[in-house]
């Protein structure tokens, strides 16, 4: 008797044991974003500069009419004329920046389909990154970029809208290669990096909010950057991120405004962009080789640029 009842309780414990397991086994996969290790994504911080908030020119829609301006009354200075006041002035704006983060360059081998129907095996190289918006951004400089003090701003609640441009560029090839929307391949890409993190591409993210992050609330917000039908050939080359920031400069070459034209007739300008350099042991035979390292060997590995 007492045997059989010691079979009885055994097996009712067993029993439990296996429905304990297969709850577990059956319940969902644990929430929350994969956590990255240390060193694997790479920060660009904001670097606010109060010289950005500034920037002297000529006012050449004045200044085309030429010798009508020379006219000087003996009652006037020569500082006073028109003439005068209307070179080298300052032009003034408030400046905004975003912090931008990223993983590691990578390849990925997509399957798209064609217009026929058939499917089409693309390799993309592909960066995944975040931006966040430290309210630091940077008022008018009354004194031409002197008063470093500004850096010191109250951070400015407002969100701020990325509306990002990335550019591949080969100067070894001189080849450019734009950022491209492919759907599909971020699906495989979130699969890749994290199931659990939705990747905006460069369209999506124009129209997503950069709210302002804090110590304790980050705010980031995280996409992805494609490319497709890359030369495998190249070794060294540079990735343009445009759009972390509203600095801007603007030039106005000789002869190119004529009086009578439109306002702003030939002005160009050139805005704040972030370049990073990279270089890859290039091999066209193994053109899905992953082996693609941030920094150039002998050089700066990135740098803000104006173009």
């Amino acid at each position: 008797m007492l045997n059989r009842k010691f079979f009885r309780l055994s097996c009712a414990a067993l029993f439990v044991v296996v429905i304990c397991a297969l709850q577990a086994f059956a319940s969902d996969p644990p929430k929350g974003y994969r956590k990255l290790g240390p060193g694997v994504e790479t920060t660009i911080p904001a670097e606010p500069n109060p010289q950005d908030t500034v920037t002297t020119h000529d006012i050449v829609e004045i200044q085309s009419a030429g010798q009508q301006l020379d006219w000087k009354p003996e009652t006037q200075s020569a500082s006073t004329t028109l003439q005068s006041l209307t070179k080298e002035i300052p032009f003034r704006r408030g400046v905004w920046y975003l912090e931008f983060s990223f993983k590691p360059l990578r390849i990925i081998n997509i399957d798209m389909p064609l217009a026929d129907g058939k499917m089409d095996r693309r390799m993309v190289w592909y960066m995944v990154y975040h931006v966040k918006n430290l309210g630091q951004h940077l008022e008018a400089d009354p004194d031409g970029g002197k008063n470093q003090s500004l850096a010191a701003n109250q951070p400015m609640t407002d969100p701020i809208y990325f509306h990002p441009q990335f550019v591949l560029e080969s100067p070894q090839f001189k080849k450019a290669y734009l950022d491209r929307v492919m759907p599909l391949a971020v699906d495989a890409i979130e699969a890749r990096e994290d199931p659990h993190r939705t990747l905006l591409n460069t369209v999506q993210m124009g129209e997503k909010p950069i709210p302002l992050s804090t110590a304790d609330d980050d705010h980031s917000v995280w996409g992805v950057a494609t490319w497709e039908y890359i030369d495998p050939r190249i070794d060294f080359f540079n990735i343009y991120v445009k759009g972390l920031t509203n600095a801007y400069r603007f030039a106005d070459p000789p002869g190119a405004y004529k009086q009578g034209d439109v306002p702003g007739t030939g002005r160009l300008y050139a805005q704040k962009t972030l370049k990073l350099n990279f270089w890859r042991p290039g091999d066209e035979h193994e053109p899905d080789k992953e082996e693609i390292y941030f920094g150039t060997p002998g050089q700066i590995d990135h740098e803000w640029v104006f173009r």
